[in-house]
């Protein structure tokens, strides 16, 4: 029997170490339905959650937390705070910078080496590709996540390190599964382009062009939620199985039980 939940948004306050918090409900599916509040929300890593962060995460009654970071990610940032009784699990998705060797070089603030691998186009590429390489080689990983949701999962949170690329992509993997309309889906992705919820860089202390404005040019496409990263992967997606729906059935092997799962977890009664 599923869980029911009232059908209200949740209004904790803006947490302060934690970007890109949010709950994915309200958003319209083709048969008029929509997705529960309460149910799946996303947000950059947790590492540097406050005691009133944690306070707030606390009140959400959280079955999961998926962490999509690498070691090298943890390694980085840190390990996620822990929240009493919610069920921690680490699937780790490709990383577009590609973990601590690339933020080194940003820390310290070579330039040149930047501009080698982020100018000219290549920093949207690498983007771009990061989504194709989920798409077309994690599908063990985004089925297992599908079947974790449909099964017993939610309450559950999805997060990466800036909450954006690897979590953004399994959330709209998600939202599709149970029929939300892709306006609806991209619309959810594009904001976590707010500048005031982007991941954080640190710079070291010794590095003169951290902050300069061909920096931040250069580090645009990699802090940036546009439009083509997502549409990549569901390029991708068409390449590969032709629609989504052979996607999810025949690459993620979620089959029609598992997908009405899901909609009775996820969505409001028709």
């Amino acid at each position: 029997m599923t869980q029911q939940l009232p059908q209200v948004p949740s209004t904790g306050p803006e947490l302060v170490g934690v970007r890109n918090f949010r709950d994915v409900g309200g958003l319209p599916t083709s048969d008029g339905r929509r997705t529960r509040f309460g149910r799946l929300y996303r947000s950059g890593h947790l590492a540097h959650a406050t005691e009133s962060d944690i306070a707030f995460l606390s009140t959400l009654g959280l079955h999961t937390i998926f962490d999509f970071r690498t070691p090298a990610d943890i390694r980085m940032d840190g390990a996620d705070a822990e929240l009493p009784g919610v069920r921690q699990v680490n699937l780790p998705l490709s990383d577009p910078a590609e973990g601590v060797e690339f933020w080194r070089m940003v820390r310290s603030g070579d330039l040149g080496r930047l501009r080698s691998v982020m100018a000219d186009g290549k920093g949207e590429e690498r983007m771009k590709e990061s989504y194709r390489l989920i798409v077309r080689e994690r599908t063990g990983e985004q089925g297992r996540i599908l079947r974790a949701l449909a099964e017993d999962s939610v309450p559950a949170l999805m997060h990466c390190a800036a909450g954006k690329d690897r979590a953004g992509l399994s959330i709209a993997i998600a939202l599709l599964a149970v029929g939300v309309e892709w306006e609806a889906v991209e619309a959810d992705y594009l904001k976590s382009g707010d500048p005031r919820q982007r991941y954080r860089v640190r710079h070291g202390d010794s590095s003169p062009t951290g902050t300069s404005p061909e920096v931040l040019e250069l580090m645009a496409p990699l802090l940036d939620a546009r439009p083509e990263y997502l549409r990549a992967a569901f390029d991708t997606v068409e390449e590969i199985w032709g629609t989504t729906e052979r996607y999810l059935t025949e690459g993620l092997g979620i089959g029609p039980e598992t997908r009405e799962r899901l909609r009775e977890r996820l969505l409001t009664e028709d």
